[in-house]
């Protein structure tokens, strides 16, 4: 990895296979795009905005609006912000539009959809099922595996018809629920693989890297190779509970973390921590499968794992698989959105991916990450205004070093080309010493 102890070093991620590299194409070229903002005397259009830009505004309506908001989503192919307002609320809907959003009313409102996960979350938590409100359908997205089958699936669907019509959607995912766990860069523990999510700095001012909480399960003790020596010690970890995040210190004071992702041959610049945005389009990097790009589909979710509840997650459409939890979420334009948690599905048929939202982590642990900034609401820019909000990159090497090293290969190694993908057969289960909550263990 790159934050081993050669200065001038620099890590390149192992990208795998076609789709790795069609996303890296996706990724790349448009990454400083610049906005197209409607003039401020139109205040009834809809501005053409940034994600990032889209989230900020997204936050500050919220607070605006009060009660009348029932959430907003992102619409990537117009680039327009989308915001719920409560049917009969015109003088909110009128705020809406002059902020530069799109305004559309809706019937539900964010405490009843609120009112409704509760509901589930008391009558329907059952292993293999999750739940996320859906701004763009203004329900709630209830979600079973395939486990979920007999009295378990009566369960469920009695309690989604009991919160009454047009207030949830519940549908079958075909693959199982779990953490992605096997494994940006693969790091191992007590022979379990993840991925390293993004470079931070811890509280005291060391170098320190974000993963998922499931991963320590594995171990204290930390390797960028298999079966090598450690090089970062377990600090803090949650899960299962509010969330699925580790903070992992690096065991040498003077490593060097660097704040990028690296996506084959190229890296893109992380500068800051955003939050994610329904509709917006975001990259995944982790070291089974390299790279793979989709949406956003809902905040705040709820998956019941095998192991436990976990609360807070953003849901996405991106693909992963065994070895690819930890692993980076981020921007085209370079912002932290998540670390890669679990769900259902692979990336040859698709599926649901839970990530844990990089924001609350940082806050929980107590570290930085790039600048030291969170993006959302950050700089007081303007509705509609160009703050630059996905400029902000948040991040580190999102997979600061080792590659795909099954085979023992260094994993700082300079990776000729746009890295191939090496393979680590050993995909093993994390085990049954999971932290119930957030842990000091050194």
């Amino acid at each position: 990895m790159s934050h081993k102890r050669i200065p001038k070093r620099k890590a390149a991620i192992a990208v795998g296979g076609v789709v790795a590299l069609g996303a890296a194409a996706i990724l790349l070229p448009s990454a400083n795009a610049s906005q197209d903002g409607a003039p401020d005397d139109v205040a009834a259009a809809p501005r053409t905005l940034k994600a990032g830009d889209a989230s900020d505004l997204a936050t500050r309506l919220a607070g605006t609006l009060g009660d009348a908001y029932a959430g907003a989503w992102y619409d990537g192919e117009e680039k327009r912000l989308v915001v719920n307002v409560v049917r009969g609320e015109g003088d909110m809907a009128l705020k809406v539009r002059s902020a530069g959003a799109e305004v559309r009313e809706v019937d539900n409102s964010m405490a009843e959809l609120e009112a409704g996960a509760g509901t589930l979350k008391s009558e329907a938590t059952i292993p293999g099922t999750s739940w996320a409100v859906d701004p763009r359908t203004n329900k709630i997205l209830v979600t079973a595996d395939s486990t979920v089958t007999g009295d378990k699936w009566d369960q469920l669907e009695s309690t989604v018809e009991s919160l009454g019509s047009g207030m949830a959607t519940l549908k079958k995912s075909e693959g199982t629920f779990r953490t992605f766990v096997s494994g940006g860069d693969a790091i191992f523990a007590g022979g379990a693989r993840c991925s390293l999510g993004f470079n931070v700095t811890a509280g005291d001012g060391s170098p320190a890297f974000l993963t998922a909480g499931h991963c320590a399960a594995a171990g204290d003790a930390w390797s960028d190779q298999q079966g090598g020596e450690p090089i970062a010690t377990v600090d803090q970890a949650l899960f299962p509970g509010d969330g699925d995040f580790a903070l992992v210190r690096y065991d040498d004071p003077a490593t060097e973390a660097p704040s990028e992702v690296n996506v084959g041959g190229q890296t893109v610049p992380i500068v800051q921590a955003a939050e994610a945005t329904v509709g917006q389009q975001v990259f995944r990097m982790g070291s089974t499968t390299g790279l793979a790009d989709g949406q956003v589909l809902g905040l705040d979710a709820t998956v019941n794992y095998p192991e436990g509840t976990v609360t807070g997650l953003i849901q996405t459409n991106v693909c992963a698989e065994p070895g690819d939890s930890g692993g980076s979420l981020f921007t085209q334009d370079g912002l932290a959105i998540g670390l890669t948690s679990g769900g259902s599905g692979d990336c040859t048929v698709g599926g649901e991916t839970f990530f844990q939202p990089v924001t609350t982590a940082l806050e929980a642990v107590g570290a930085t990450l790039g600048d030291g900034g969170e993006a959302a609401g950050d700089g007081g820019a303007g509705a509609g205004d160009e703050a630059g909000a996905e400029e902000q990159g948040a991040g580190q090497e999102a997979g600061a070093g080792a590659g795909d090293q099954a085979d023992g290969q260094d994993a700082g190694a300079e990776q000729d080309g746009a890295g191939g993908h090496q393979g680590v057969q050993e995909q093993s289960d994390m085990g049954s010493d999971r932290h119930s909550g957030l842990t000091r263990t050194h």
